[in-house]
C-alpha cells in the first residue's frame, strides 16, 4: 500500500508560516529581536535555489525547524531576561530632600494604616525603621541608600534581627515597585519588627 507522500513546504510557503506565527501577540513585546531574527531568515530563504523536484527541500525544513526552535528560546528567555533586573533592583529608602525624623514618619505611617492605605503605611514604616537606626548610629546617615543595603547594613549590627530586616526591605521594593499588594499584616509585623529592633542591643562588630 502506497503511503502519501508528507507535504514539504517551498520557500515561499515557509516564509508565509514563518511569518504568520510573528504575527501573534504574543510575540510583540520583543518585535525588534524577532524583527532582526526574521530579516535574517527571510535573507536565507531568498538565497536558496527552490527549483523543481530535485530542488533542497530538505534544506528548507531544516531551516524552518532551526526558525521554530529559535522561536521558543527567544519566548522562553524573555521572561528570563525581565525578570533579572526587577530581582536586583532596589528602592531607595528616604529622599534627599525628606527630613523627617523616625516619630514623623511614624505617625504618617499610623495615619496611612487608619484611612486603610496600607502601601503608604507599610513604606514609611519602613522609612521610620531606618531613620531611628541612623538617629541611634546604628547606620549612617547616607542619602540615596537603598531597602536593600539598609538591612544589609543594619544585619550587621543587629544580627538576631537580621531575617526580619531583610523581609521588611524586600517588602518595601515590593510595595514601591508595585509588585505586592500591602495587607494589614505587612502593616503589624513591620511595626513589631520597629519594636524590637528599638529595643534591641547593637552588636560592636
Amino acid at each position: 500500500m502506497r503511503l502519501d507522500v508528507p507535504v514539504v513546504p517551498d520557500a515561499d510557503q515557509a516564509r508565509q508560516w514563518l511569518e504568520r506565527e510573528l504575527a501573534d501577540p504574543v510575540y510583540q513585546e520583543r518585535e525588534s529581536l524577532l524583527q532582526r531574527f526574521w530579516d535574517w531568515l527571510s535573507d536565507l530563504f531568498g538565497s536558496v535555489p527552490v527549483g523543481g523536484a530535485g530542488g533542497p527541500w530538505w534544506l528548507l525544513l531544516i531551516l524552518l525547524l532551526v526558525a521554530l526552535i529559535a522561536l521558543v528560546a527567544f519566548w522562553v528567555a524573555g521572561p528570563v531576561r525581565r525578570g533579572g533586573p526587577r530581582a536586583q533592583r532596589s528602592a531607595r529608602v528616604l529622599a534627599d530632600d525628606d527630613i523627617r525624623d523616625a516619630e514623623d514618619l511614624r505617625a504618617a505611617a499610623n495615619a496611612a494604616a487608619a484611612a486603610g492605605d496600607w502601601a503608604t503605611a507599610v513604606a514609611e514604616r519602613f522609612r521610620a525603621l531606618v531613620r531611628a537606626l541612623e538617629d541611634r548610629a546604628v547606620l549612617d546617615e547616607r542619602p540615596g541608600r537603598t531597602a536593600r543595603e539598609a538591612a544589609q547594613a543594619a544585619a550587621l549590627r543587629l544580627p538576631e534581627h537580621a531575617e526580619g530586616l531583610y523581609r521588611a526591605s524586600e517588602l518595601f521594593d515590593g510595595v514601591v515597585y508595585g509588585h505586592h499588594d500591602a495587607r494589614p499584616e505587612d502593616d503589624a509585623a513591620l511595626r513589631e519588627l520597629d519594636r524590637a529592633v528599638d529595643r534591641a542591643r547593637v552588636s560592636l562588630r
